[in-house]
């Protein structure tokens, strides 16, 4: 398997300078490649404690100066919230920099606050994602970008710095719903999973996808990328008391920030399939779901990481897992222990696996 790390930037309640989290969270970022992961990843959000990374594509840029051969992930970039034009832009600005090593991750956003605060109606962001990534992906195979959309307006222009190299095989997008995985097969582009909802659920989802993209596009999609919040420890027992506190204290942040207890995602066109959220903290209560979020995620000793990783694998058929290390407040030394140990009995077992067919050639 492809094995890789992500960075989010959380500072919850505020405890620390936002600084503070910056310099802990890319000193954690500096030790990916040299602990042998193949990629880092960023998170685009704004406005909240949730995630502090408003650009995820100069996060990368950043890592890009300080790597020499791990790919570069966004996870992903939010498109409704941007001029496509000036993303097809630093897009390829930043795979010329570190020559062909971006793997492009795509999504519509769902948080009524990053909504607002770019004065967006949410209701208009499945048409905008839809159109933003015609234009985005067309744009980097052709080298300029033209469209003639709804919401996206664009007369011909070309790309500079060119793109060099196809973004074919190696872009993907967050996908929800059913209706978003719909979308994504007609893109053309490959899935990225975030545990949040059952595993047979899922795989039943993905193979929907994999009929609709192979009808599209005469080939079989890609196979998914897998993402997991990660604690890791020699002690079971330890283990699963901070995996409680920490995962479970990033999902109760999750709740807040996507104000899922509200119910209005279940009244907005595009998140009818979101309102579930509410209804299931209705039925089951705020401990349930997060205790449910919880062992979705990858936790426990090495050996129970390894395995709970290999059946996430072996259920959905991904070949790519991202490990979030450091999220909910947890101190640098927690973050930097766990990632260590992952890194040292969980990582060069999962690689023994087989390489990944996604990113084998991101250094060509």
């Amino acid at each position: 398997m492809h094995v890789g790390m992500a960075t989010i930037f959380q500072n919850p309640g505020r405890a620390r300078t936002d600084r503070e989290v910056y310099q802990d969270e890319l000193r954690l970022a500096n030790l990916a490649e040299p602990l042998g992961f193949e990629s880092i990843w960023g998170v685009e959000h704004h406005f909240t404690d949730y995630t502090m990374c408003p650009d995820v594509l100069q996060f990368l840029t950043y890592m890009a100066g300080q790597t020499e051969h791990i790919a570069l992930g966004s996870m992903v970039v939010v498109l409704p919230w941007h001029d496509p034009m000036r993303v097809a832009e630093e897009v390829s600005m930043l795979d010329n920099i570190s020559n062909g090593r971006v793997i492009l991750g795509l999504g519509r956003g769902a948080g009524k606050v990053e909504f607002d605060g770019f004065r967006m109606p949410m209701e208009e962001s499945r048409q905008r994602f839809v159109e933003a990534a015609e234009m985005l992906l067309r744009g980097l195979e052709r080298g300029y970008c033209e469209y003639d959309g709804t919401f996206v307006k664009q007369p011909k222009a070309d790309i500079r710095p060119a793109p060099f190299k196809s973004f074919r095989g190696r872009t993907y997008a967050a996908a929800v719903s059913p209706e978003s995985a719909r979308i994504m097969a007609e893109l053309g582009v490959g899935i990225l999973i975030i545990p949040q909802k059952p595993w047979a659920e899922v795989a039943r989802e993905l193979d929907a996808y994999r009929t609709i993209y192979r009808e599209v596009n005469t080939v079989d999609a890609m196979p998914p990328i897998g993402a997991g919040w990660v604690f890791c420890d020699e002690r079971e027992d330890r283990a699963r008391e901070l995996a409680r506190r920490y995962i479970g204290g990033y999902y109760r942040s999750v709740l807040e920030h996507y104000q899922f207890a509200s119910g209005h995602l279940g009244t907005t066109r595009g998140y009818e399939y979101y309102g579930k959220m509410a209804d299931k903290i209705a039925t089951y209560g705020v401990d349930i779901v997060i205790d449910f979020f919880m062992n979705l995620q990858v936790w426990g000793t090495p050996e129970q990481c390894y395995e709970k990783i290999v059946e996430v694998r072996d259920r959905v058929g991904s070949d790519t897992f991202v490990g979030v290390f450091s999220y909910a407040g947890m101190p640098y030394e927690e973050a930097e222990r766990n990632v260590r140990l992952f890194a040292a009995e969980v990582l060069p077992a999962l690689r023994k696996l087989g390489r990944e067919t996604l990113l084998a050639d991101h250094r060509a």
